[in-house]
């Protein structure tokens, strides 16, 4: 590359012939032009049948889903024929028609070659320089982040692929969702169906279960009743044979005799004991009276008692049927 002074136009040297300086000076520059012009070429030739694997074309396609048939179905690129601009005529012929070119060109200063000239080629020979010395370093630096930007982008798309899927599982699980309430339907109905027939058979089981256990109630009230009196009339009965034979001597006297006897294993006078003869006699004394005896307020008041507590059970748990005060059962419901 050469620096270049404005140069005077012929006409400003010799208004009629240039000199001979002139026409040598001229010659010289255009050889060297074409010299380094050639040299430029060659080195451009060069540098691109030696160009790094990043220079050759790489089709990437980021999908979200399949390719499609069209994308595929894609008619092929022409195949060029190489050489001068893809004519298929050898590259040397460029040589010939750029010095042929660059005459004219200088000549009539339809390029002027200057400062811009130098620095255009300065940029052209660092861009040459850093494309075949370090377009691999850029290429494996751009394709690393290429590759990373591929592996998230197709994680996201398994993650995606996997939320459908499980979707898609759930939904196929849900089909027979409505079999399944029909189904329950008409297990209701069926339940419905044996919870109306079991209603109109209940309320039999709850009565007699009612009935039940008044009647175990007036059976326990009785026996307690029962009881009672038989520990009363007892009791009297101790007390009036002791005080019998606490105040007659005879008495006493036989039951001494009739408990030496015993003891002895005979029998006393008369075969018979006297403590039993007089239990005996009060009992009977005790039956007569109550036969004479036409007083049955003690009775009346024990079943008004009795009454009270089975009507108060009875409403307190809500059955059926409740007492009069003459103790008949009668419904409610």
């Amino acid at each position: 590359f050469f620096f270049s002074t404005p140069r005077q136009t012929n006409e400003e040297q010799h208004p009629i012939l240039p000199p001979a300086s002139s026409v040598r000076s001229l010659v010289s520059t255009t050889m060297l032009r074409a010299a380094s012009f050639s040299v430029a070429r060659r080195a451009v030739l060069n540098s691109s049948r030696g160009a790094p694997s990043c220079a050759a074309p790489r089709a990437m396609a980021f999908h979200a889903s399949a390719p499609r048939e069209e994308e595929e179905a894609k008619t092929p690129a022409p195949v060029s024929k190489g050489g001068l601009f893809g004519t298929g005529l050898s590259e040397w012929f460029a040589l010939p028609i750029g010095i042929t070119a660059a005459i004219p060109i200088i000549k009539f200063d339809w390029y002027v070659i200057n400062e811009e000239t130098q620095l255009a080629a300065v940029f052209i020979a660092f861009c040459v320089a850093l494309y075949t010395q370090g377009g691999d370093a850029i290429y494996r630096s751009l394709d690393e982040r290429a590759q990373a930007m591929l592996k998230e982008h197709n994680e996201a798309e398994d993650k995606v692929i996997e939320a459908l899927e499980q979707k898609l599982e759930f939904l196929q699980a849900n089909k027979d969702q409505v079999d399944h309430f029909e189904t329950i339907n008409k297990m209701r109905e069926e339940a419905y169906v044996n919870l109306n027939a079991a209603g109109a058979i209940k309320p039999q089981h709850d009565f007699k279960a009612q009935v039940e256990r008044m009647l175990n109630m007036i059976a326990v009230e009785e026996a307690s009743y029962t009881e009672k009196k038989k520990v009363a009339l007892m009791t009297e009965a101790t007390e009036d044979v002791t005080a019998q034979f606490t105040n007659d001597k005879a008495l006493k006297k036989a039951a001494l005799d009739s408990a030496i006897a015993g003891l002895k294993g005979g029998a006393a006078d008369g075969g018979s004991d006297p403590v039993r003869n007089a239990f005996v006699q009060f009992f009977k004394n005790k039956a007569a009276e109550a036969a004479k005896a036409a007083d049955d307020s003690e009775e009346q008041a024990q079943k008004a008692a009795l009454v009270a507590k089975m009507n108060a059970v009875a409403k307190s748990e809500g059955y059926f049927f409740q007492f009069d005060d003459s103790g008949k059962p009668k419904m409610v419901v």
